[in-house]
């Protein structure tokens, strides 16, 4: 059996930074606080806890005093600033720069009293950082239907949480753009997907399609893995989402000359190699 993991795979630049700082800290202190796990894979972040990282929550950095908190890719509502400098915790930013960027982008078209829609999933970390931008005002939409809950009397600008599908904030800016122009109503969307992200998908497509069975490898809680996985099972029906390899079965494999191994912008490159191997030591 040929099992192949698929290069383009793996950690975003992003996670990449956001780690290094991580382990770099880590290194030299043996522990630090994380705001929220560093990265939506279970497994990458239980091999940071036995470094040392300690993952917290918004409720517990209220009580921090006098410490170091790391905050990941996802980045951060200003809240949470002003809150680190109250109680003299220092910041280690690991924010990643296309979301600073687009932070500072619907922060400044709220400034200019537009009324700011963001296409993402309601309660993630970036899109919470996106809202914190809008002083909480900002509209969020996780669907085409929610579009109905616009005001069409006030000038729109749309944004898109980084990891969704591009094909899909396509979809909901037409549907607005529609509304909008019946109502006459200036709209404006920008697409502010990350295409180290969004050029996966046809990456993802052309790989799926090159393998009797694909295994898609990501974390229970990422956004981008759920997305990334309807890509590749829409081309390959044969596509299994996976966290780990304990969580392979026997049935997927039968009568497959080729495997084809894949994953998230969230998923280590070393949690692959592991599923690949437990795939070559069972099946081939």
């Amino acid at each position: 059996m040929n099992i192949t993991i698929d290069a383009q795979s793996g950690f975003c630049f992003g996670v990449v930074y956001a780690i290094a700082m991580a382990e770099e800290w880590l290194d030299e202190h043996g522990s630090l606080y994380c705001l929220g796990d560093i990265v939506h894979n279970d497994a990458e972040v239980s091999r940071l806890r036995a470094k040392g990282l300690q993952i917290i929550n918004h409720d517990d950095l209220e009580r921090l005093r006098d410490c170091a908190v790391l905050i990941r890719a996802h980045g951060e509502p200003p809240e949470t600033y002003r809150l680190a400098l109250k109680n003299n915790i220092r910041l280690i930013d690991a924010s990643c720069p296309v979301v600073l960027k687009l932070q500072n982008r619907v922060r400044n078209a709220y400034e200019q009293d537009a009324q700011i829609v963001i296409y993402g999933k309601r309660g993630h970390a970036e899109v919470n950082g996106l809202v914190g931008q809008t002083q909480g005002k900002a509209v969020v939409v996780t669907t085409p239907e929610e579009a109905d809950r616009l005001d069409y009397s006030r000038p729109i600008r749309l944004f898109s949480q980084t990891t969704k599908s591009t094909a899909a904030f396509y979809a909901l800016s037409a549907q607005i753009q529609t509304r909008s122009q019946a109502a006459g109503v200036d709209f404006k969307a920008h697409d502010t997907i990350c295409r180290q992200v969004s050029n996966r998908e046809p990456q993802l497509q052309k790989f799926a399609a090159e393998y009797d069975v694909v295994v898609f490898v990501a974390g229970s809680k990422s956004s981008n893995g759920k997305v990334l996985y309807e890509v590749c099972k829409s081309v390959n029906p044969r596509t299994h989402f996976v966290s780990g390899p304990d969580e392979l079965c026997d049935e997927w494999f039968a009568g497959a000359n080729s495997v084809g191994v894949c994953g998230a912008t969230s998923t280590p490159m070393w949690l692959m190699e592991k599923v690949k191997a437990v795939i070559a030591e069972r099946y081939a």
